[in-house]
């Protein structure tokens, strides 16, 4: 049986599907197409990908319901494609699970370096135990609760290692305001961005070489935060 990961595409684009198809076989992988979200949603469970591209744009459901229905009962990394460039949209297809977002026309390039670090942020998910996560100059052991930088601890407080470990967690996987708000301070607070931000400053200046040139705590401008694992 191949080794080869597996990436599910869901569009209903012959012309996407056909070039999708060409661009990851080149690249070594294996693919499976559905052209609706029904479809979609049937391979995923028949044959477990390791990785979903799909477009909002279906025909018999919106790209972001498939999402919502994947994440019920899957952690498959999601890579949303659409022609959908309103940031709205892209709000919410994260917010429904999706792990990233890429509009079209897209770059070949830039498509397979973003499935790369799906692929890797699902082999990490898929870990039982808590992982020691690395990224730029520290590591963050998230089952002893302590934070490295070069060896030597950082101190954080409770509801910074809170943000810092829910966005190792989710390594390499946009994450939005409003989603980082409601797992680490609650729902009532999801509409506090400057809240949010003023702890993403305070995590920076701990832990960043140059806080105002991140490497590891990365802004996705409108839309939320995504960490960078080594």
């Amino acid at each position: 049986m191949s080794n080869e990961p597996l990436i599910l595409v869901i569009d209903d684009e012959i012309q996407i599907q056909r070039a999708l198809r060409k661009i990851l076989d080149q690249n070594g992988y294996r693919v499976l197409i559905a052209a609706t979200g029904e479809d979609g949603l049937t391979l995923a469970a028949a044959s477990p990908p390791d990785a979903i591209i799909l477009d909002l744009g279906l025909p018999d459901m919106d790209g972001t319901e498939v999402c919502q229905k994947l994440r019920a009962w899957t952690q498959t990394p999601i890579i949303v494609l659409s022609a959908r460039d309103d940031q709205r949209q892209k709000v919410l297809a994260l917010d429904r699970g999706a792990d990233d977002y890429l509009t079209k026309p897209f770059g070949v390039d830039e498509l397979m370096a973003r499935l790369r670090v799906a692929l890797r942020h699902g082999a990490q998910m898929s870990k039982t135990a808590d992982p020691i996560v690395r990224g730029g100059e520290i590591e963050i052991d998230l089952a002893r609760r302590i934070v490295t930088r070069q060896g030597d601890e950082v101190r954080l407080t409770a509801t910074e290692f809170k943000l810092l470990a829910h966005l190792a967690r989710n390594a390499d996987r946009v994450l939005t305001h409003r989603a980082i708000l409601n797992e680490v301070w609650g729902m009532e607070y999801v509409d506090q961005v400057e809240y949010l931000r003023v702890y993403m400053r305070q995590l920076r200046a701990k832990l960043e070489a140059d806080p105002h040139r991140p490497v590891m705590l990365l802004t996705e401008p409108g839309v939320g935060y995504r960490f960078v694992a080594q």
